[in-house]
């Protein structure tokens, strides 16, 4: 599958599809996350966090740039780093951070707000949009990588209708 789009009527709905995506993860991923303020990155992520095995209680990222977590994603363990970009001062902070060496093919990076450091950051496999929609959400991502399309194949989502 090369695009996915639905419409999410309530929160309960964005951490199902979080769930769902922990599911269809594999090493090597890299998720972009756009949106405004509210429309639910970090509950997607930190729903997706969860149903991977994290325990603890998952932060926004927003002082700290960046978050990693200890996951298990198809019965091996891997790291899942999760980037808030949206406090983050010019691109060039984001490469004297140190945070290209996250993205390999032994992690999983999923970014909010790329858009702050996208002439630096390693193109996406997903580009997820979240769009707010009254009470609900709309949900759109599009795979730009084989990598994007064998998880986007491998997500099985059906929204409450």
């Amino acid at each position: 599958m090369r695009h996915f789009h639905t419409h999410l009527h309530d929160e309960s709905g964005t951490a199902a599809l979080g769930t769902a995506f922990a599911r269809a993860l594999a090493p090597g991923l890299t998720i972009y996350l756009h949106g405004d303020l509210g429309a639910g990155k970090t509950a997607f992520t930190r729903a997706l966090l969860h149903a991977a095995g994290h325990a603890g209680h998952v932060k926004s990222p927003t002082y700290t740039l960046a978050e990693p977590y200890k996951v298990v994603v198809g019965g091996q363990p891997v790291e899942v780093i999760h980037f808030d970009l949206y406090r983050l001062a010019s691109p060039e902070e984001f490469l004297e951070a140190g945070f290209r060496e996250y993205f390999n093919d032994k992690s999983i990076c999923i970014i909010e707000w790329p858009e702050k450091a996208e002439r630096v950051l390693p193109k996406p496999d997903i580009n997820m949009h979240l769009s707010i929609i009254g009470e609900g959400r709309d949900i759109e991502c599009q795979a730009l990588s084989d990598q994007g399309f064998q998880c986007l194949d491998r997500l099985k989502f059906a929204p409450n209708l």
